[in-house]
């Protein structure tokens, strides 16, 4: 092996290990605040809310998160994971489970419910 080829692997390693360096993860539950800055979408105030919401307890995954911490839905979670934000290690692996609510939507068709059968008669009409 002569130098140049030498040089061209050593330049090879010194670019990989650069490049693994700027991908390193980002820990939700252990990053500081400039840490959580790293990621590209995420500034002051974001980071500011992460950091007030963790000090309540620490985020147990990605739902927990986007939960907890407005401005943070599905969309951004998936941004934020590509750029190598993580939740206890994890990175976000889809859709955020909806929320549940007390009671369903009406939707345009819905008539109220009547005890008295009259519900039926208007819809004949």
């Amino acid at each position: 092996m002569n130098v140049k080829h030498f040089v061209r692997g050593l330049v090879g390693l010194v670019a990989a290990l650069c490049a693994a360096l700027s991908f390193a993860a980002v820990d939700v539950n252990k990053a500081a605040q400039a840490d959580l800055e790293t990621i590209k979408g995420i500034g002051p105030g974001l980071s500011g809310k992460i950091l007030v919401e963790r000090k309540k307890n620490p985020f147990k995954d990605w739902s927990d998160l986007i939960e907890r911490v407005g401005g943070v839905g599905a969309g951004n979670a998936a941004k934020f994971s590509s750029a190598g934000l993580t939740v206890n290690g994890a990175l976000f692996s889809g859709a955020a489970p909806a929320k549940v609510t007390d009671s369903p939507k009406k939707t345009k068709g819905d008539k109220p419910a009547v005890a008295d059968g009259s519900e039926a008669k208007a819809a004949k009409k």
